[in-house]
This record gives structure tokens, C-alpha cells and sequence, in this order.
């Protein structure tokens, strides 16, 4: 075998979503894009903000000397104390410069927080439904990422939490607003698990981490807010990206920013800033650190994202499939008609429309769609929907 055992191993459990993005690339080919009903990536569908593609106009259009060189691998100062400052205002906490470092985007960040903190098979707990490259990440590191049920309504289960702790646990790796159900863990929950976190620090005699990935944090609904974990618990430190937040998904520009009142902060922050170069990223994208600096506070038009949203519920409502609308991102999660989700996927994309199907985020039996599409696909996609869903529920042997 050309390759090791392990990498074979995790090609076979690589990402539904990118599986299906690639089937449904074949099935524009084969009928035409405009009949294919593609809901299987996350891909941003709302053009950037005007601000930023002025800034970057006017930052490409700069003559200064040296902006094309190497720079400090934890990024341009003038950067990290522009998102520093809005963080502390968005989180109620104070962040200087030192507590942020530029990443390529949220997996960048996740990739170094894991490199710097897990000791080999250490233990990471990440509630499911999740983003299921998590374990990659976490593996990476020669960690061990243990998945832990929420409750039905996808809010953490933090019995099950309890329970999951032990005195490997080196990090509990949230995700918030979540992919795949859109799930905001509210303020009550962040407050019990810091609490629950800071129980086991003391009984076990190390720091257990809370680690929050963040890319959603702007694209939220109907006033729902996300907790900070900053305010909540001192180990605490942030994942994000502007991926979703400004559409730059292939700028691959986010950051990490740590709790001022991190334990042994100054070790971590060096061991970040070493393994921000050493993984290879050596720093991120320097242009779009440039623009970054100047349009803190700005986004997309998240109203359009929940317009789309609303079409879809109201749709799938209307056929009969039941799910929890979410809080925020742009998925949602049905539960699928039978209890197969994979062949229920498969159903829906012989009508050309594609889906992810819940076991590839660790909970069969529902699917994802990935909403951040034009209103025509959502709305011409609702016959297939509809179709799938009534032979779903047909007797067997039933064939008319």
C-alpha cells in the first residue's frame, strides 16, 4: 500500500458533504446546473459587502513599500489589535493584540489550538452533531476525540458531558451556532458546563479547555444571541473565520483569540505563534489581513439568509418533515422519513437534489441541507422534497 494505514483508513470516513458536492458536479453535467438542486455545501451564496470590496480596492491600489514580505507569524499587529478591540466589545471582556493571532481561517486555528495543548491520546469531547473533521483535527495532534450525544433538541446534554470527563479530558471543543442543526447553546448551558469544567479541573488537577468554533456567530435570527464563553470561563479561547460572516470562505482569513486569564498564557500564546508557522501556515493571507483591519463590525445581509429560511420551513413543514428551525447558520437538519438517512439521501439526489445524509455528523437518521442557495433552488426543489418524502412512507411492496 503506497500509503499509511491510517490516512487509507480516514479517506473511507472522509466528509459526506464533499462527497455529495462532488456527485452533484457530476449530475450538473449530466442535466444542467439549473436542474440540479445542490444543498450539500456550506459554500457562502450572498455576495461579500460593499465596505469590503472597497477596501480592497483602495488597500490593492496602495503603493507602499514592504506589504508583500514576510511579516510576524502571529499576523500585522495593527490587525490583531483591530479584531482584538472588537472582540472585547462584542464579548465584554478586555483583549489586547497579544491575545489574538491571524490564522487561515477557523480549521487553521483549530489545527494549532490542538497542536499546542494535546499531549498524545489525550482526550477532546465534542458534542454531536458535529462537523465530524473535528477528529481529523484533533488527530492531528495525536489526540483522541471523543463525540458526546446532545439532547433531542441538539442543547448540550451536560450529563452526558459529566460523564464523558475524565482525567485525559484535555479539551471540550464546542461548536456554536452549530453545523449541522444551527443549535446556539444558550447563556444557562455555557454557565453550567464552565462551571461543570471548572469541578473537573480541580478533581483531576490539570486545566480542561473550552474551545469554541465560531465561524456562525453573525449569522444568527430572531434576536438570538450567542453566549460568550470568554465572560463565562477563564480557559476559554475562540476558533473563527469570515467565512460566513463576509462570504470569504476561499480567502481562507480567520483568527484564535485566547482568555486574558488563560493559565500559563504566555507559554500558550508562544507555542500558537510557533506552530501558526510550523504547520505551515506560516502566517495568514497578508491582503486580506489589510482589509480585515478596517471593516471590523461589518457582514453580509443576514436577513437574506433568513428569508431563505423561512421558504425552506415553511416548504418542508407543509409536506410533512419534522425537524427544530435553527437559530442561526444557514443548514437545517430534518429528520429523514425512514431511518436510513443514507438511503433517504440517495432518494432525494435520484431527483437530483443533493443532501448530506446525519451519519456523516455522527447522527443517523436526519440530513442536512445547506440553505445558502438562490430562492429558485429551494423553491423549484420542493416537487422532489415532496416526492421523496411520500415514497418514503409507502408501505412495502406498495408500488403505486
Amino acid at each position: 500500500m503506497a500509503i499509511s494505514k491510517k490516512v487509507h483508513g480516514f479517506i473511507s470516513q472522509s466528509s459526506w458533504i464533499r462527497k455529495m458536492f462532488e456527485e452533484g458536479n457530476l449530475l450538473k453535467k449530466q442535466h444542467g446546473a439549473q436542474n440540479v438542486f445542490d444543498f450539500s455545501l456550506g459554500n457562502p451564496s450572498i455576495d461579500p459587502p460593499a465596505e469590503f470590496k472597497n477596501t480592497l480596492r483602495q488597500i490593492a491600489n496602495e503603493d507602499v513599500s514592504g506589504v508583500h514580505g514576510y511579516m510576524s507569524n502571529a499576523g500585522y499587529p495593527g490587525t490583531r489589535e483591530a479584531v482584538a478591540s472588537f472582540l472585547g466589545q462584542v464579548h465584554g471582556v478586555t483583549l489586547s493584540a497579544d491575545h489574538v493571532i491571524m490564522t487561515c481561517g477557523a480549521a487553521g486555528a483549530l489545527n494549532v489550538i490542538c497542536k499546542v495543548l494535546l499531549d498524545p491520546d489525550d482526550e477532546v469531547l465534542i458534542p454531536t452533531p458535529c462537523f465530524m473533521e473535528y477528529r481529523f483535527y484533533v488527530d492531528n495532534a495525536d489526540g483522541k476525540a471523543i463525540f458526546v450525544k446532545t439532547n433531542a433538541d441538539f442543547s448540550l446534554d451536560l450529563s452526558m458531558i459529566r460523564e464523558a470527563i475524565s482525567e485525559r479530558t484535555k479539551m471540550v471543543l464546542i461548536n456554536s451556532p452549530n453545523n449541522p442543526t444551527g443549535k446556539v447553546y444558550d447563556e444557562a448551558s455555557i454557565r453550567c458546563l464552565s462551571e461543570l469544567l471548572e469541578e473537573k479541573s480541580r478533581k483531576y488537577g490539570g486545566d480542561i479547555y473550552l474551545v469554541s468554533d465560531e465561524p456562525y456567530r453573525d449569522v444568527v435570527y430572531d434576536g438570538v444571541t450567542v453566549p460568550s464563553i470568554l465572560k463565562a470561563y477563564k480557559n476559554s479561547m475562540i476558533a473563527s473565520s469570515y467565512s460566513k460572516s463576509l462570504s470569504l470562505a476561499g480567502e481562507r482569513i480567520g483568527y484564535l483569540a485566547v482568555n486574558p486569564a488563560l493559565s500559563n498564557i504566555d507559554e500558550v500564546i508562544s507555542g500558537m505563534i510557533l506552530y501558526n508557522r510550523t504547520l505551515g501556515f506560516v502566517n495568514a493571507p497578508a491582503l486580506m489581513q489589510r482589509v480585515i483591519a478596517k471593516i471590523q463590525g461589518v457582514t453580509v445581509d443576514v436577513e437574506k439568509y433568513r428569508r431563505k429560511r423561512e421558504i425552506l420551513c415553511d416548504g418542508l413543514a407543509a409536506i410533512g418533515y419534522e425537524f427544530f428551525k435553527p437559530d442561526g447558520t444557514f443548514y437545517l437538519f430534518p429528520k429523514a422519513p425512514v431511518n436510513d438517512d443514507i438511503e433517504f439521501v440517495r432518494a432525494l439526489q435520484k431527483r437530483r437534489i443533493l443532501t448530506v445524509p446525519g451519519s456523516g455528523f455522527g447522527w443517523p437518521g436526519h440530513f442536512r441541507i445547506a440553505f445558502c442557495v438562490d430562492d429558485a433552488t429551494i423553491l423549484n426543489s420542493m416537487k422532489g422534497f415532496k416526492e421523496t418524502f411520500r415514497e418514503a412512507l409507502k408501505p412495502c411492496g406498495d408500488v403505486s
